[in-house]
């Protein structure tokens, strides 16, 4: 499922049409990302949490050359899925 088919079908379960199905839609998601971005977890109950994982700074080697570098410090998003939603999925 993408972004689209998520809004047509918000749209038709809950009786709005697609651009107010939209809104909510990326209203979620912005909210969501600026969350992570201020370094806030997200979590939404039976389907899993949201955070933010730090990953400190590593010395690298790059292959074709052999070139070792420091690749800097970095924060990445983490999803860890929610007990309701893995039992979802082992059932398919």
């Amino acid at each position: 499922m993408n972004k689209t088919e998520m809004i047509a079908k918000v749209a038709k379960e809950a009786g709005l049409t697609k651009d107010q199905a939209s809104k909510a839609v990326n209203v979620v998601f912005d909210s969501m990302t600026e969350a992570l971005a201020n370094g806030d977890k997200v979590q939404l109950i039976g389907f899993g949490t949201f955070s933010v994982k730090h990953c400190a700074a590593k010395e690298v080697r790059i292959p074709k050359t052999g070139e070792k570098k420091l690749a800097p410090a970095i924060d990445r998003p983490k999803f860890a899925a929610g007990q309701a939603l893995k039992d979802a999925v082992a059932k398919k």
